[in-house]
């Protein structure tokens, strides 16, 4: 059964609204960028990771204050999974303190100050700050290089109007859920630290808002010689009304499947599958309120009234 099958709505008409929305909703997040900035994982500002079993009942407070004095700072600790502790520690450049060396000072140190436990170490990461700085400008270049050869791309199939409205978008995309990300980092009950695992996410979501626009630009291009005696916004208003049954009905099922994964895929992918959900939600929004409406403004301005 299809949705939406039979769509007249009037979305093109309507574009400002979705700029008062795109407006606001970037605003909060670039201000909230520039205040708090982000939350760097070990893998993008160096340091140790080591998942602690058999802890017993303890809290993670009383765990980072009785570890924030032999580790020289404060450590991040949460739980992981139902009785391990995840404890994250930045690492000077100049630390030579060896791997075994912080994983035995951990231990000890939870023996000592929660009589009964039996900690042991079930898994260790360890980044160095040279290799933290390469990754981190690695991830730099895959983003703002994916972000080229979509414009390229674009640019060779239809042309730079569209190519403009796409890459406006996937920008659009990324920075909101950045700025979600900087916003509820250390408020909601899981780890939103920026890893290799993130930026794997939001290449994903950069995938899955351009697949969107895309299918919506193949039917305005496709229209375009169908409807000739149309204006160029009634034009790309049926185009997206065309499409809204295809892009409904994968968001959904789309959104369903990452909700389970962050549910049921454990602490690791939980940041994962978070930035997915919201990704795909804001990726179907911008396909419909700013990588059309983005097109329609250049025609008005660049060939004719709107």
């Amino acid at each position: 059964m299809r949705l939406f099958e039979n769509a007249d709505y009037s979305l093109v008409s309507s574009r400002r609204i979705g700029y008062v929305i795109s407006g606001t909703l970037l605003a909060v997040s670039i201000i909230s960028l520039l205040v708090r900035g982000l939350a760097l994982g070990i893998d993008f500002r160096g340091g140790y990771e080591f998942v602690v079993g058999n802890v017993g009942d303890v809290q993670t407070v009383d765990v980072r204050a009785a570890l924030s004095g032999p580790l020289g700072s404060q450590p991040e600790v949460k739980t992981y999974g139902e009785t391990s502790l995840l404890i994250r520690a930045s690492r000077a450049e100049d630390d030579e303190a060896s791997t075994t060396e912080v994983q035995n000072l951990i231990l000890s140190t939870i023996q000592e100050e929660f009589p009964g436990s039996n900690p042991e170490i079930e898994k260790t990461s360890v980044v160095g700050p040279r290799f933290a700085e390469d990754l981190r400008q690695g991830a730099i270049y895959a983003v703002f290089g994916a972000l080229a050869v979509i414009f390229l791309y674009i640019l060779v199939r239809f042309e730079w109007r569209y190519s403009v409205g796409a890459v406006a978008a996937l920008m659009h995309d990324v920075t909101i859920t950045l700025g979600l990300f900087s916003i509820l980092a250390g408020v909601v009950p899981f780890s939103l630290q920026i890893d290799q695992g993130i930026i794997a996410a939001f290449l994903t979501i950069v995938g899955y808002s351009l697949n969107d626009t895309v299918v919506v630009f193949d039917r305005v291009r496709e229209y375009v010689n169908l409807f000739k005696t149309e204006s160029f916004p009634t034009i790309v208003n049926k185009s997206i009304n065309a499409t809204l049954s295809r892009t409904v009905v994968t968001s959904v099922t789309t959104l369903i499947v990452v909700t389970v994964l962050f549910v049921f895929g454990g602490e690791v992918l939980r940041g994962f599958s978070f930035a997915l959900i919201f990704g795909v939600i804001v990726g179907t929004y911008s396909s419909v309120f700013v990588a059309s409406p983005t097109i329609v403004e250049l025609h008005r301005r660049l060939e004719q009234p709107a």
